[in-house]
């Protein structure tokens, strides 16, 4: 059973960088071929699919985050990081990780609870 959770402060002001660690288990993260993706909900509003870094390194971003959006991984503590510039309160969101079989949408099979990030002075 893959398990995914992530981390990061809560807490974030506005202009700075926002930084989350999503932490798997039960799976390593290199394993073909699957996408490790960072998606997230403003509230009222729906999913928005971030990014993905994929089980060979290569990383893929939304085109409206790109210029602030970086994904990297750490192979040997088995977990990926999500870091997003220059934030405003726009940025408040639930942010979760997930494992995906693919780039497309509802290709997800294994979830992290969420984190809750607001952006505010």
């Amino acid at each position: 059973q893959v398990q995914l959770q992530e981390s990061g402060p809560g807490l974030v002001k506005p202009s700075q960088t926002l930084s989350l660690t999503c932490t798997v288990s039960g799976g390593s993260i290199t394993t073909n071929y699957y996408y490790w993706s960072w998606i997230r909900q403003p509230p009222g509003k729906g999913l928005e699919w971030m990014g993905a870094i994929a089980y060979s390194g290569s990383t893929y971003y939304s085109p409206s985050l790109k210029s602030r959006t970086s994904i990297s991984r750490d192979t040997s503590k088995n977990q990926f990081t999500l870091q997003l510039s220059s934030v405003t309160p726009e940025d408040t969101a639930v942010y979760y990780c997930a494992r995906a079989i693919g780039l497309g949408p509802d290709e997800y099979d294994y979830w992290g609870q969420g984190t809750q990030v607001t952006v505010s002075s």
